[in-house]
């Protein structure tokens, strides 16, 4: 996958909002880079393929949860982590 420079500013900016409280906001932002997202894992290795979905049950569980700020660490640190690692 090649994460270009915008996506992962995008899940950085969505985390900012979630911390800030501005969920709603964020979790449209959220929704709209997964829908970029989920194309490009999938072109992945099945190893790559596994951990974006762990990684995505992870963060819909703690947005389900109401756990903004768990959410907000998914976002910017576990994802751009994985993103990073497939460029």
């Amino acid at each position: 996958m090649n994460a270009a420079p915008e996506l992962l500013q995008t899940a950085r900016h969505c985390a900012g909002l979630f911390r800030l409280g501005r969920d709603v906001e964020a979790a449209l932002h959220m929704v709209e880079l997964f829908t970029v997202l989920m194309p490009l894992f999938f072109e992945e290795t099945p190893e790559v393929q596994q951990q974006w979905l762990r990684l995505l049950t992870s963060m819909l569980t703690c947005q389900e949860g109401r756990d903004v700020l768990g959410l907000a660490d998914y976002l910017e640190y576990e994802l751009v982590e994985l993103m990073q690692a497939q460029a």
